[in-house]
Parts: C-alpha cells; sequence; structure tokens
C-alpha cells in the first residue's frame, strides 16, 4: 500500500518546510509521496518549495494564479498515486504525528474513509468559528441523515477507491463540504477519530472567512436537492 499526502498551499512561507519535514518523518508503514500544490503564493513560499521538489518523494505544482483550496486538492487527486490519500494543510493547525491513528481502520478494512475531528479531541475555537461550524454540521446532520460532528475538518483520510463515480464543481474552502456530503449521498460509510486542534488567528495567516462559510452552507443544501 502507499500513501499519498495532498498539501494545497497559499503564502505559508513561515510554515511549509515545517509541515513537509513533519510528514517525512511520521512513520505509517507503508511508502508515502507528497503532493503539493501552490496557489501562485506571493510571500516567498514558492522559493521555498524549490527546496523540497527535488526530494524523491515531493512532488509540487505551481499555479499561474490561485484558484482555491478546492482546485488545489483537486489538482493533487488527479496525481495521487497511492491506494490510500489524506489531506493536510500547510499551516501547523494539525498534527501529521496523529497520520497512525487516522490510517489504522483504513488498513484494517474497518472503513473506507476517515475524518479526524476536531470537536471530539482536545480543540480550543474562538466563539464565532464554533457558531458557524456547529450551525453548518447540525444542518448537514439534520439534511442527510447522519451523526456528524466535523465535516469541515482538514484532517479527510480515504482510499482512493472511495471517490470513485465522484465530480467535484466547488474550488475553494467549500470543497471540504462537497466532499463529505457526496461521499454520504454515495453510502461510503465514515469514521471519526478525535484530533487535536491548534487555530491561528487572521493576524497569524487563518484565511477561511464567513464567506466560506456561507458557501459551505449553499453546498450542503444543493447538494442534498
Amino acid at each position: 500500500m502507499k500513501l499519498s499526502v495532498i498539501i494545497p498551499v497559499y503564502n505559508e512561507a513561515a510554515t511549509i518546510r515545517e509541515i513537509i519535514s513533519r510528514v517525512r518523518r511520521v512513520e505509517v508503514g507503508m511508502p508515502k509521496e507528497i503532493i503539493v500544490v501552490d496557489g501562485a503564493s506571493s510571500d516567498g513560499t514558492r522559493e521555498k518549495l524549490k527546496a523540497e521538489e527535488a526530494a524523491p518523494d515531493t512532488r509540487v505544482i505551481y499555479e499561474d494564479r490561485r484558484e482555491g483550496k478546492g482546485a488545489a486538492v483537486q489538482k493533487g487527486l488527479e496525481l495521487a498515486a497511492g491506494d490510500i490519500v489524506l489531506i493536510q494543510d500547510a499551516d501547523l493547525e494539525v498534527s501529521p504525528e496523529e497520520y497512525p491513528a487516522l490510517l489504522k481502520h483504513i488498513v484494517a478494512n474497518e472503513t473506507d474513509v476517515v475524518f479526524g475531528s476536531r470537536f471530539l479531541g482536545k480543540a480550543r475555537f474562538r466563539y464565532a468559528s464554533l457558531f458557524a461550524n456547529k450551525v453548518l454540521i447540525t444542518l448537514a446532520n439534520l439534511l442527510y441523515g447522519t451523526g456528524l460532528t466535523d465535516i469541515l475538518t482538514c484532517y479527510k483520510v480515504f482510499r482512493a477507491s472511495a471517490l470513485k463515480g465522484l465530480s467535484f464543481e466547488c474550488k475553494g474552502f467549500d470543497f471540504d463540504c462537497e466532499l463529505a456530503v457526496k461521499l454520504i449521498r454515495k453510502g461510503v460509510k465514515i469514521l471519526e477519530i478525535p484530533i487535536s486542534y491548534n487555530p491561528r488567528t487572521y493576524g497569524e495567516g487563518k484565511k477561511i472567512n464567513w464567506r466560506d462559510g456561507f458557501k459551505s452552507l449553499r453546498v450542503v443544501v444543493k447538494n442534498r436537492f
């Protein structure tokens, strides 16, 4: 088996090399490939990636213009050669050291999809972010008859085969919702496990905002009806 780690990145010069290093170091019991898709960063991220792309386990894609997280992940999916795929944000809000726990249920053939839930683990949220997440999760559970706790989580891990027959439209942060609800509609079992979460402030580089929340709500409703 092989693991493909897809890292969408935009203006993360302060963290990108550390996150790649930590992904490389974590032992998961199988070979890894790292696919980084840079969304036309302008803060020095690209220069740092030049030092990483020579590594045999790493492939870097440079977009001519920023298209969004969802577009970047979809480009990574097209290139992924692994049996299992894991999406990793380029910041340090979540920890690659949790990969073994995220992977073990898939490797044991208990499920094809695992979400790392921030609400089941040790996490702290700003009030506005907590409220927005709860509204979105509650609506999704009501519409789809599920009992999930975190559909916006970065850590979505799945067998590549679980996406067979699915296509995606969302280019931004709303892709996280689109991926979740399309897996639900397909009837795929999603197992959630707790993860730690250390959120950044906007001053530290956080990019998702209230507009993305409304787009995610639209995706949840649209794909149900």
